[in-house]
């Protein structure tokens, strides 16, 4: 390098289809930058838009859109010194490529294109882009800058061409979502560019929630060596700047880390909030039923939108016990929440007299149990439209990989913060929550429900003496073999090899397949593993592969 370089990392929370509103941010953005006489701004991967735009992109008036608001951005660049990096969508000789513009002075200098298109788990950018083209230097105040867009920094060749033309630093766009065990993969992948090409790497990331999807954050610079020398925050937006000066020293934030159940727990906190924030919506109502999945699931959301956002109903049956009425109020309480308990015993007495003359001389069965969740999403559901607040439902991963679940009752709802989240974290979660208060969450700093919550043995309640293991296998070993099936894709043969009983694992296997017509209905949630329903795992409906288990 020539000369020192002060870069403004743009760390921003865009939403998808607002692209009024995202360069909107960008501008905001960019004054700072421009008062902090930063050289360069340094967006995330099609901020223009939101990422990940999916079909709306396709659309000729939102690309139309899209060009009219960034071009009317570049105008308001002229006579500034601070240049931008800025990544959008953008059409080359009619055809539509992720990109990153370099705009000096009002102008468009460089345009690079992403070559890179990711095609598996969440990602299907093949279907809206086409494949970009060689990769180029940009020349800048005297430093030749090599600019890559998210997956291309997962792949050698695109390093190798920028270090062959000379780069002195890469600045990497990123639409990263978040994922548990994500961000030490990133860095990996960061350190082999950075010894590869011998030049540090500037990563930038979107943060936020979208859909399912939720962004961290955590943009971060990489020195030569390898060795991460700067961070930016977790789960919020920020805009930092970030000094390469000429002796090699680089100077920048340095926060810290957030993984394990933290990271996990933030995920959540933040999906939650721009879900519901971004949508409209005035708040949250759930079913709080005195058990474990309702509890966190009230803590996330007083965590996330505040308590007076947040209304909790105890929905008792005639198996309802009084351990549950007291749990159910002992966490209202403790968040402070709008708490109301209806009885559903008058609509199962109703539904028992209007079907008796049909099911005359049969026994009661599953049928009478899910006429009580189906009572309770109807109640529920009730409120959600006299009060405008969306339904959270509260089913975990567990219960929806194997169908221990009520389609059209307990789930019921808008979305879902548990929908990846297996029931041994769940109890893990609400243990950490009880003793640790996240950053930037609007609940309590203590107890956010009672410790019997935790420590008495799941039940739906649905008949007496009920219990989840009178049904399912402990599950710290139904934990175990979905894990296996799910996010590791082991055969039969390889999960008995990790332990487990045979005929268990086939009766697993069996549930599983069976559950997928019921998931495809299910409410959308909050992505933390590799392997989340609906985004990453999509299995057909009709499907005999299950006859050969």
């Amino acid at each position: 390098m020539t000369a020192s370089l002060t870069l403004a990392l743009a760390q921003l929370n865009p939403t998808v289809g607002a692209i009024h509103h995202n360069m909107s941010l960008l501008k905001t953005a960019f004054d700072k930058a421009v008062d902090q006489k930063a050289d360069l701004l340094v967006t995330s991967e099609l901020l223009s838009t939101g990422y990940p735009p999916e079909d709306l992109v396709l659309k000729p008036a939102f690309q139309d859109e899209v060009e009219t608001a960034v071009n009317g951005f570049i105008e308001s660049t002229k006579g500034c010194d601070t240049a931008v990096l800025l990544g959008t969508p953008w059409r080359i000789e009619g055809k539509l490529y992720n990109s990153a513009l370099m705009i000096v002075d009002g102008e468009i200098t460089d345009v690079v294109t992403k070559r890179h298109l990711p095609n598996y788990g969440v990602f299907d950018e093949i279907r809206f882009f086409e494949e970009g083209r060689d990769s180029r230097i940009i020349n800048f105040k005297g430093h030749k800058l090599g600019a890559m867009i998210c997956e291309d920094m997962w792949f050698e060749d695109v390093t190798a061409d920028l270090k062959y033309q000379g780069a002195e630093m890469l600045l990497v766009l990123n639409g990263s979502p978040f994922e548990a065990d994500k961000p030490s993969l990133r860095y990996d992948l960061a350190k082999m560019r950075t010894q590869e090409a011998g030049v540090p790497l500037v990563y930038v990331n979107q943060v936020g929630g979208q859909d399912e999807l939720v962004f961290d954050g955590a943009s971060f610079v990489m020195c030569p060596e390898g060795e991460r020398v700067c961070l930016m925050k977790h789960w919020d937006e920020e805009l930092s700047l970030v000094t390469l000066t000429n002796d090699g020293i680089i100077q920048g934030p340095q926060d810290e880390d957030s993984e394990g159940l933290e990271a996990i727990y933030q995920a959540m906190v933040l999906g939650l909030r721009d879900y519901v924030n971004k949508n409209g919506f005035p708040g949250v109502v759930l079913g709080l039923s005195g058990g474990i999945d309702s509890a966190i699931s009230a803590a996330v959301a007083v965590d996330a939108l505040g308590a007076d956002r947040v209304k909790c109903v105890m929905m008792p049956s005639p198996y309802t016990s009084q351990e549950s009425l007291e749990d159910a109020k002992g966490c209202a309480q403790y968040l402070g929440v709008e708490y109301d308990s209806v009885s559903i015993e008058p609509v199962m007495q109703a539904y028992d007299t209007m079907l008796s003359p049909l099911f005359e001389g049969r026994d009661k069965d599953i049928t009478e149990e899910n006429i009580q969740s189906r009572a309770r999403g109807l109640l529920l559901m009730a409120l959600s439209n006299k009060f405008g607040h969306m339904l959270l439902t509260t089913g975990n991963k567990s219960e929806m990989s194997v169908g221990y679940a009520t389609i059209y009752g307990d789930m019921c709802g808008g979305y879902s913060v548990l929908k990846d989240v297996y029931k041994m974290t769940v109890f893990a979660l609400c243990k950490w929550r009880n003793d640790h208060k996240p950053a930037g969450c609007l609940g309590p700093a203590g107890r956010v429900m009672p410790d019997n919550v935790i420590s008495k043995p799941p039940s739906a309640e649905l008949r007496p003496d009920q219990k989840d293991e009178d049904s399912l296998p402990p599950y710290e070993i139904l934990d175990d073999i979905l894990e296996c099936l799910i996010e590791k894709e082991y055969s039969l043969e390889d999960v008995v090899a990790c332990g487990h009983d045979a005929d268990v694992v086939r009766r697993i296997w069996k549930l599983l397949d069976r559950a997928e017509y019921k998931r495809r209905q299910a409410p959308p949630g909050v992505k933390v593993t590799s392997r989340a329903f609906g985004r990453d795992r999509r299995y057909p409906l009709t499907n005999g592969f299950t006859s050969l288990i």
